[in-house]
């Protein structure tokens, strides 16, 4: 196999030791893959390499590749990605994909830090009550979405104004008020979700606009994109672009 030096020591930093089975039985491929993954993609512009495994997972939930989540938390633990950023890389996820995707990850999660001899459960990082979470959840929505908020609220059908109110005390009010993670970073990582999961351009549309609004600029934005090819394709990721590119046109960016 042509493996070049710079795909292979990319790769050991992650797998140390590893033996891939797939390169016994699919060797053309795994050169084509590493080379390009490993190479060319690692030598554009992008996070630093532990918030890039952090980036990697969010997505590789979205895609609900569990067995690729396994091997990429290990190597996200091997650059020094803490158990308790891995746990709220899961946790933020329940809000956008659900219980039903996230359960066998929270399984996956468990496994992996168990063999690695930590204890479970780890330190708890929530900091509203049941009293503070609409409110708190309600605050963080207008720091990252500003006067939207209100209007969304103004503009809801009377049957609906119950979803609004979830959104405000759970997806924001319970997870987006935990410590373990800053908001740029949680913002980022919804970012990466959205845009491997696919079929909710509105909403990633929403969340590229509330990351530049936090900070993270276009070209944060494209080196996450960038990073994320190899495991959500193409036509995802040219969706995200695209996306990008009319946010940051309408931002002068």
């Amino acid at each position: 196999m042509n493996i070049t030096d710079t795909a292979q020591r990319n790769h050991d930093k992650l797998f140390p030791n590893d033996v891939s089975k797939l390169a016994v039985t699919d060797p053309e491929l795994i050169e084509i893959f590493d080379n390009w993954a490993f190479d060319d993609v690692l030598a554009e512009d992008g996070p630093e390499i532990r918030t890039r495994l952090m980036l990697q997972l969010a997505a590789i939930i979205a895609c609900q590749a569990v067995n690729e989540y396994r091997a990429m938390l290990g190597a996200a633990l091997n650059v020094g990605v803490t158990p308790i950023e891995v746990k709220e890389i899961v946790y933020q996820a329940l809000p956008y994909l659900g219980m039903a995707r996230l359960f066998d990850f929270l399984g996956a999660t468990n496994e992996v830090l168990l063999s690695r001899g930590i204890t479970l459960p780890l330190e708890g990082q929530s900091t509203t009550s049941e009293e503070t979470r609409f409110d708190k959840g309600l605050a963080v929505q207008k720091q990252i979405f500003g006067a939207q908020i209100d209007a969304m609220y103004e503009k809801s059908p009377k049957d609906q104004i119950h979803i609004q109110t979830f959104l405000s005390a759970n997806c924001f009010g319970d997870y987006y008020t935990r410590n373990g993670l800053d908001l740029k970073t949680r913002e980022l990582l919804t970012f990466a979700m959205l845009s491997a999961l696919g079929g909710c351009e509105p909403q990633l549309a929403g969340h590229i606009a509330g990351n530049l609004a936090v900070g993270n600029d276009r070209q944060v934005l494209i080196g996450t994109v960038t990073q994320l090819l190899p495991f959500i394709g193409y036509p995802r990721s040219l969706n995200a672009l695209r996306l990008i590119n009319e946010a940051t046109q309408d931002h002068g960016q």
